[in-house]
């Protein structure tokens, strides 16, 4: 599809759309980008394959997307710091830094929060899966060195240092991942930057273990295909200091906490609707029981780690799909037994 701006828009459930999105004049404090690259989320597939999730329901068209990577073609007058041309990793999170939890340094609770790709609030945030997108120049992080989409790696990667950061101390821990899509890859690789001592990962897919083994796990189990196999971290009282929980199954988060020791933590991830917490076992183990959403700081540090080989990341990336291919890209990536992480890339033809 030829046109100054493609945009990939979701209509409804399984109706994904090319459009031809207008831009807004660049501001003073603004760059225009050339989009490069952009990974598929889990709460894209839920508008895709289900539109919505939970209470989150479409309202609107809404174009999809928020991790992206591409490069600068114009620049503001008032910005610095940034040229054209420069490959930037470019955060989804546009806090208003005036409420009481911007001030508070919790960005990411922010009651004014504008989250590319978001139909939480209504009229719904226009994502950026599209070929050119005006953004702030605070949301662009300097991506040299990397590829595009490594780059569009920090948004999926930034979570999961919001949540390690979440837990404290990991240093000689030993901790219990699980899930293992995306998020619960790349939490395996920032647990172990974190000095994470075993790892442990849980899954029921044998090709998602295979990756979280490559990624840094220790041990993993399949719980469908081998259910009792975690029963060895509950012995006297529990082996395990800190379970995240990346899937948001419930079963998932129940075998979890019998695993944990007493005075272990447990950090919920994964956004699956409310679950049942067994609580008499919270209760007599004392465990702590804390949530992780969203991220802010931590996204600048994914970009960062990335750039100077603390962590790697080409390895989930297993698909890539032109975006006039997004409808094949979405099923793809809505099969966990075919891909990781599915990105779309966009032509460099059309950047003026």
């Amino acid at each position: 599809m030829s046109s100054a701006n493609v945009a990939v828009v979701i209509h409804a459930a399984k109706d994904l759309r090319l459009e031809n999105r207008d831009l807004h004049d660049v501001g003073p404090d603004e760059v225009l980008i050339a989009m490069r690259a952009g990974g598929i989320c889990g709460s894209d597939l839920h508008y895709y394959n289900h539109g919505g999730f939970g209470a989150i329901k479409l309202r609107q068209p809404m174009v999809l997307g928020h991790e992206v990577a591409g490069e600068i073609v114009t620049v503001g007058s008032n910005v610095q710091g940034l040229h054209l041309g420069q490959l930037v990793a470019v955060s989804p999170s546009r806090p208003c830094q005036a409420c009481i939890y911007c001030l508070n340094g919790q960005q990411n609770h922010c009651l004014d929060m504008k989250f590319y790709g978001s139909a939480m609030p209504f009229p719904h945030i226009q994502g950026a899966f599209q070929s050119k997108l005006v953004a702030k120049a605070s949301q662009c992080v300097p991506a040299d060195g990397l590829s595009p989409a490594q780059a569009a790696m920090a948004e999926p990667l930034a979570v999961c240092l919001h949540a390690t950061k979440q837990v404290g101390n990991l240093l000689g821990k030993t901790v219990l991942i699980t899930g293992c899509g995306p998020i619960g890859c790349l939490t395996i690789l920032a647990v172990r930057r974190s000095g994470a001592a075993r790892i442990v990962a849980t899954d029921i897919s044998d090709q998602t273990l295979a990756l979280a083994r490559e990624c840094g796990a220790d041990d993993v189990i399949n719980t469908y295909a081998d259910p009792q196999k975690l029963e060895q971290f509950e012995n006297d009282k529990g082996q395990v200091d800190v379970q995240l929980e990346c899937s948001g199954a419930q079963s998932a988060l129940a075998s979890g906490v019998a695993c944990l020791r007493p005075g272990g933590t447990l950090v919920q991830l994964g956004l699956g609707g409310d679950m049942t917490v067994p609580m008499q076992a919270l209760t007599a183990k004392e465990l702590v029981l804390r949530g992780s959403f969203r991220f802010h700081s931590e996204f600048s540090v994914a970009v960062e780690m990335m750039r100077s080989g603390l962590i790697n990341v080409d390895q989930l990336v297993t698909h890539s799909f032109e975006v006039g291919e997004a409808v094949t890209a979405f099923e793809v990536a809505s099969d966990r037994s075919q891909s990781m992480k599915v990105q779309l890339t966009f032509p460099e033809n059309d950047d003026g």
